[in-house]
């Protein structure tokens, strides 16, 4: 089976919104994030989590190991767009 590189959006021109998104999301949970790279922040949250991720080829790590990082990173962001949702339907509510 074929890996996947990268993830598509729906709409490609959103790319740097999410990963602008995904910086102010882990900044808020307390990790450095360099926002002109949002992305590298797997590294720092892969460090907190003792996982030895590198740059470049990582198949020395597990299935588990790599859905730790990105669980951590996308589960955040998730929540945060949660919240966010949650709050402009009771703004909309309001304003009626």
């Amino acid at each position: 089976m074929a890996r996947r590189r990268g993830r598509n959006l729906i709409v490609p021109q959103a790319s740097q919104a999410v990963e602008r998104f995904k910086g102010e999301v882990m900044q808020r949970k307390g990790y450095s994030v360099n926002m002109n790279e949002p992305g590298n922040v797997k590294y720092e949250v892969a460090q907190s989590l003792g996982i030895p991720l590198t740059a470049g080829r990582n198949g020395h790590l597990s299935t588990e190991q790599a859905g730790k990082i990105g669980g951590q990173i996308g589960g955040s962001m998730v929540r945060e767009m949660i919240l966010l949702a949650q709050q402009q339907l009771t703004n909309n509510n309001q304003n009626k």
